[in-house]
């Protein structure tokens, strides 16, 4: 069957950026359910695969498998127009989110309204770490890096990436060692002759080097027009570190940006951070668009020199930037080493290590959600006070866990019902 045109692809992948709700699965079920069942555009081996490699890399691997995509059908052109028109339109919606967010915050009725998307966001959460727990967790070893990861993080306040590392390591060793102990590898794909490496390595080089290039632009603008001191150079650093470490998705390393940007930075308070995650799930594209969420606001509640506007729409687009702009690279350098990358086992190995650890990073995410919202007051040391349960908090989770869990409702759908019911009770004379 004959690829489609540019024009189709375009087309195409306007039409899925703007439905892609839903999180990872929802966004890759819709590009199988468009692009390899209905057009038979991508193969369905090609397509595992692709995904398998987005899986090995850091970033959001449902924005990655639409580059790729692209980049199989109509080479950079193709995949830059995938890759944006996936993240555009829930970056333009969380844009005016977040400004309607900072203009609507002093009235009763909008922290009513966002106590019930922060308490929806806690059963989200749960669903997540479920979901990931029975796709990662097939063995006794991966069950107890997900624990010993939990934690590492929750007990021994463990630095993200290093809970990262450290599970790929001893992921890589056990595929050396003990295999069995892994399970089941992804599939990987059929023997065949593999393109020379000499001949991959050039176009590897040069492309790296582009990249790096793109992605360092905005940054280099900051550092040469308004120096270092300005704020708009740590968010445009810290993302940037972000991008690196962003393996096993948006939920995974939340809970590494929560520690930094409100504890380390002081940027967003935990109620904020949770209000950035509510409005990122209802808005189409990666969840990690919450990223500019947080850049927005950093940027907004300490301009500079500049208006808290200009400030919190260049620390929105710089944070979209830093964020997305890996993504591009990742791709373009690795797509053409795919087949190489899927028969090493070591790789393989401290994939599923990886994957299986991210587990026990949820789950310390939801555990911090948890604390932060149903409990007014949290001790430095992380423990609630127990005196300060907030019912209404309590009472819309067990709801939206009802909702999500019991009669299989959509998230958006969940969110407004458990928004409603909030201000309902933000009404009530009772406290």
């Amino acid at each position: 069957m004959p690829g489609p045109t540019l024009t189709e692809l375009t087309r195409v992948f306007a039409r899925i950026g703007c439905l892609s709700f839903g999180g990872p699965a929802g966004q890759i079920a819709l590009m199988q359910r468009e692009l390899v069942e209905e057009r038979g555009w991508v193969e369905q081996g090609a397509f595992l695969r692709a995904l398998n490699l987005c899986h090995l890399l850091p970033g959001p691997e449902a924005q990655q498998l639409a580059t790729w995509i692209g980049w199989r059908l109509h080479g950079v052109r193709g995949g830059l127009i995938a890759g944006l028109l996936f993240v555009l339109p829930g970056a333009a919606i969380m844009l005016a989110l977040s400004l309607l967010y900072v203009a609507a915050s002093g009235p009763g009725w909008f922290a009513a309204l966002f106590l019930g998307i922060k308490a929806a966001v806690l059963a989200v959460v749960m669903q997540a770490l479920l979901r990931v727990a029975r796709r990662a967790l097939g063995t006794r070893f991966k069950l107890m890096l997900a624990v010993v990861a939990a934690l590492a993080l929750t007990l021994l306040h463990t630095p993200f990436p290093i809970v990262i590392v450290t599970a790929g390591l001893i992921g890589a060793a056990a595929a050396l060692w003990a295999p069995q102990w892994l399970g089941e590898h992804h599939a990987t794909a059929a023997d065949g002759p593999l393109a020379p490496a000499r001949q991959l390595v050039g176009l590897t080089v040069r492309t790296v080097a582009l990249w790096l290039a793109i992605w360092g632009l905005p940054l280099a603008a900051v550092f040469l027009i308004l120096g270092p001191q300005h704020i708009l150079w740590p968010i445009g650093l810290f993302f940037s570190r972000l991008a690196v470490v962003t393996f096993g998705g948006a939920y995974a390393v939340l809970a590494y940006m929560a520690q930094a940007t409100v504890s380390g930075f002081g940027w967003l308070t935990p109620g904020e951070m949770a209000d950035g995650l509510g409005l990122a799930e209802t808005t189409p594209g990666p969840l990690i668009m919450v990223t500019q969420f947080v850049g927005f606001i950093a940027a907004w509640r300490h301009p500079g020199g500049l208006s808290p506007l200009m400030a919190g729409l260049l620390g929105a687009g710089l944070t979209t930037w830093v964020t997305f702009a890996p993504c591009f690279l990742w791709i373009f350098a690795c797509a053409p080493w795919m087949e190489r990358l899927e028969r090493a086992e070591r790789l393989q190995g401290a994939l599923a290590a990886i994957t299986a650890a991210v587990v026990g990073v949820i789950a310390n995410l939801a555990l911090w959600f948890a604390l932060h919202v149903l409990f007014r007051r949290v001790a430095e040391s992380g423990l609630p006070d127990l005196a300060s349960l907030d019912w209404r908090a309590a009472l819309i989770a067990a709801q939206a866990a009802v909702l999500l869990f019991g009669l299989k409702r959509g998230i958006v759908t969940a969110m407004a019902i458990c928004a409603a019911t909030s201000l309902a009770l933000s009404l009530l004379p009772i406290s």
